[in-house]
């Protein structure tokens, strides 16, 4: 962990550096990385973790963005091209275009690939969500789906989220159409398919707002707890950390990673994000520097942190001001892919 005198020198850094953003011409603001230095990917192996970048297909084709993401990363996340809707968009009948052109991206860029995800209760395809299904055909259903997915991606992906937004913020079980048909029996079996399909494979469960220690964490740790005991293949915990500076930074996330790493698994930050309420300013992006520099010596302070992923880097690509409204500069890249202060933050941890 970073010393407090440190942490300051950070701020006080991040605070001079927007002063000098205000009078610079943008098309500088992101060089002060000499372009012999190590990337955060380089820098995140060095630690034997890795540091990736979620990224969709149409991203792809913004040339200057990808070429950035295969040079900075080594390690990147599809953000919709293995989701249930795109890779069986009817019944049986099964189309890998989207996951494989980002999956050819990353061999051609040397990185590794997250698989995301087998099963989540948004983005299936209609021919699902429509039908009336017992529970033996339900499990058939997303036995072929698992089946087929994980094959056709084994040995091209490390790991996998299985299993994605499983619970409620109160630690129930989300009443999905898995759940509901089903019941929470899915989960063990989804991972028993996927671990036949690909046993090499790392497979995760994976969630939004466990970073802190509470109702929802405290339920994925029973249930991989009793995961565990009852000997179902499960490899990790994805804490997703699609953080928002008016909330506050996750309640003891060290210690939160550490208690899931103690249970036998991996855990990896898997969509990391950190929101403000627009518009930005030099105090924001100090205090939003600060948090990744956090996130990023939780994950180092805890062996069995394997790795973090940002969903996406760039601002200018960012998923937050289309769902939330008024709030963005989520990322440690500006609309011009140049570096805000988070990005020294991050490289300061990981060195």
């Amino acid at each position: 962990m970073r010393s407090t005198r440190v942490r300051t020198a950070t701020l006080a850094a991040a605070a001079a550096l927007l002063a000098g953003l205000a009078v610079a011409p943008a098309a500088h603001a992101g060089t002060h990385r000499h372009a012999a230095d190590p990337t955060l990917g380089q820098l995140a192996e060095r630690t034997g973790r890795y540091f990736g970048s979620a990224v969709d297909n149409p991203e792809l084709a913004d040339t200057p963005y990808a070429d950035l993401l295969g040079k900075e990363f080594d390690a990147t996340t599809p953000g919709n091209g293995m989701k249930w809707y795109a890779t069986e968009p009817q019944r049986g009948v099964f189309d890998f275009t989207a996951g494989d052109e980002i999956v050819n991206y990353a061999k051609a860029k040397g990185l590794k690939v997250r698989g995301h995800n087998l099963l989540w209760h948004q983005q299936l395809p209609d021919w699902l969500t429509s039908g009336t299904w017992t529970k033996d055909e339900l499990r058939s259903i997303l036995k072929n789906h698992i089946t087929h997915v994980v094959k056709h991606y084994k040995g091209k992906v490390f790991a996998w989220d299985v299993a994605n937004e499983i619970m409620n913020e109160d630690g129930t079980y989300r009443e999905n159409i898995f759940y509901k048909t089903i019941g929470p029996s899915y989960i063990a079996d989804a991972l028993r398919w996927a671990h036949a399909a690909d046993p090499k494979v790392k497979l995760y469960l994976n969630d939004y707002n466990v970073e802190a220690v509470g109702p929802k964490s405290d339920a994925y740790y029973t249930l991989i707890k009793r995961l565990k005991a009852d000997h179902v293949p499960i490899d990790g915990f994805g804490m997703q950390a699609h953080l928002a500076l008016q909330y506050g930074f996750p309640d003891r996330m060290q210690q939160n990673i550490q208690r899931f790493a103690d249970l036998g698994v991996d855990v990896a930050i898997t969509e990391l994000d950190i929101r403000m309420t627009l518009p930005s300013d030099a105090a924001k992006l100090a205090r939003q520097a600060d948090w990744y520099g956090k996130v990023t010596d939780a994950c180092l302070a805890v062996k069995r942190c394997v790795g973090i992923t940002l969903w996406g880097y760039s601002d200018k690509h960012s998923w937050i001001p289309g769902v939330f409204p008024g709030e963005g500069a989520a990322l440690p890249w500006d609309e011009n892919l140049a570096h805000k202060p988070a990005y020294d933050a991050i490289r300061e941890a990981l060195r």
